[in-house]
């Protein structure tokens, strides 16, 4: 069976509350079993904790107080430390205290297990119901192990764990991970963001946080920011919006010469209508701007004027036929109106598979479809309303001026006066 990502969160539920219910009857020495469900989890900012002159369980403290209060901040899905070096208590066994009370490590071992043990302990009745008693033994400080009793094999004298060991706590020697900022000993901070919220604010929102909480920085200590996705992010975008301006204007230059100025200037108006039209659509659709759909624009903007070139260029030729700006402009709407609607359709169908696939590629690509979708079906509906208003009020009436500025019959002009160097141009 298949289930969508929005069902998995309760399924992993089900399954940690069932997982649950048998830890106590797992056999003695198994630690447990733990579900890890955020391998898909991507930590947009990474922060750096550092102080020279304090020990890992201290950073770790001041780790933890910031790692709650940034979970606070709207918008954070998760908070993990890294690199803290786990804690563990050392028991370094006298042989020659053990040889004098005829004790062996492996007995004493045994018994610190079996005071760590979680035994049956027979069970009471309380108000008609039957309650199962469960101590742990579990020791909450050094001086409870180290007060813990080992019975002597021979003389049956009561002796202390700390009367044939040292104690201590320490680090571990061998650490799983190890942290190091500019050749510092760190721990690392990742925060994860919640599924569908703007990175750039929240980035925003966490380094204010960070300032706020600032004054209640230990001295020594310092927080610095590794990595920030929210930056490449904003960066990103806003190199996307400076590349999609550039096309436009592009676009509208290349109309301009290859149209005439005021067939131009229509087109391209209409363009930028077509292009902010679609950002209202993205906008009431929760498309947010990213590189895919931003790139979906600009994969557009070659076919957004088509339908408006169609009209505009019906308008022209009408014209030139003698009709009026408003009889040639109404007569192309509904000459070519059906057509374009074809191959307008025809153009969206083309990115329909990527947009409704329901595995990954539609997960990370739809918006490139449907951002497709809504820019071109604009086109049509601009190029059918608006084109013909605007070129009955700008385009010209005689026929003679309609075409001075096309650069079309210029190079043409000139291509057949120069047919020799017009053929070498072609073939180099």
């Amino acid at each position: 069976m298949q289930y969508g990502p929005d069902e998995l969160p309760q399924i992993w539920d089900e399954m940690r509350r069932k997982i649950n219910d048998l830890q106590p009857s797992l056999p003695q020495g198994v630690q447990g079993i733990s579900i890890m469900d955020d391998f898909g989890d991507v930590y947009g900012m990474s922060l750096v904790l550092t102080g020279k002159a304090y020990t890992y369980p201290e950073l770790k403290r001041f780790a933890d107080f910031l790692s709650r209060e940034l979970e606070l901040v709207d918008g954070v899905g998760k908070v993990m430390i890294t690199g803290d070096q786990q804690e563990q208590i050392f028991v370094e066994m006298s042989t020659d205290r053990l040889t004098a009370l005829n004790l062996d490590s492996n007995t004493v071992v045994g018994l610190i297990n079996q005071q760590n043990a979680v035994q049956d302990a027979g069970k009471v009745m309380v108000s008609g119901e039957s309650l199962r008693l469960r101590p742990t033994g579990n020791m909450s400080s050094l001086e409870e192990l180290e007060n813990l009793i080992i019975h002597g094999r021979d003389t049956g004298k009561l002796i202390r764990l700390k009367d044939i060991a040292d104690i201590k706590q320490g680090i571990v020697e061998e650490p799983q991970n190890l942290v190091l900022f500019n050749g510092e000993p760190a721990l690392n901070i990742g925060i994860s963001f919640a599924s569908g919220v703007n990175v750039v604010e929240i980035g925003k929102a966490i380094h204010d946080r960070l300032v706020e909480l600032d004054s209640e920085m230990p001295v020594g200590m310092s927080v610095d920011v590794f990595y920030d996705q929210s930056h490449e992010v904003a960066n990103s975008v806003d190199g996307f919006i400076v590349s999609l301006a550039q096309a436009v204007g592009i676009v509208i230059i290349v109309l301009l010469f290859a149209m005439g100025l005021r067939s131009g200037l229509i087109i391209g108006l209409v363009l930028l209508l077509t292009v902010f039209g679609t950002f209202i659509l993205m906008d009431y659709n929760k498309i947010e701007l990213h590189r895919i759909s931003l790139g979906a624009l600009i994969i557009a903007l070659g076919m957004l004027v088509d339908n408006a070139i169609v009209v505009v260029e019906g308008i022209l030729v009408g014209i030139k036929k003698g009709l009026s700006k408003a009889d040639a402009a109404i007569a192309i709407v509904k000459q070519t109106q059906w057509p374009l609607l074809g191959a307008t359709v025809i153009a969206i169908t083309a990115f329909a598979p990527i947009g409704l696939s329901q595995d990954a590629t539609g997960e990370f690509m739809g918006s490139l479809f449907w951002v497709l979708c809504f820019s071109l079906f604009l086109s049509w509906v601009t190029a059918l309303t608006i084109t013909p208003f605007l070129a009955e009020k700008f385009l010209k009436d005689e026929t003679s001026q309609v075409n001075e500025d096309d650069l079309y019959k210029a190079l043409s002009s000139l291509c057949l006066r120069t047919p020799w160097y017009s053929r070498c141009a072609l073939e180099s």
